[in-house]
């Protein structure tokens, strides 16, 4: 389930404050009130969980072959 980030429009929320997160999911309808003070709120944009990049000895120590590009269309396994 996804997690959505929310910020109350009037005053912020007596018990969440300004901003809020809530796993929703997909097919839930889009929220528009508060659910503890039932102000109206709006969903903000939140980055993303992402893994962090693997570099060539971590990559291999993970069981993933790693190859380097030598020209169009040829690879050298590393």
């Amino acid at each position: 389930m996804p997690l959505y980030e929310y910020e109350v429009c009037e005053d912020g929320c007596p018990v969440y404050g300004g901003k809020f997160t809530l796993h929703r999911p997909l097919s839930a309808k889009p929220l528009t009130n508060c659910p503890a003070c039932k102000k109206p709120v709006r969903r903000i944009w939140s980055t993303f969980n992402s893994p962090k990049a693997l570099s060539v000895s971590d990559a291999k120590k993970a069981g993933f072959s790693v190859f380097k590009r030598l020209g169009k269309g040829e690879y050298e396994r590393q």
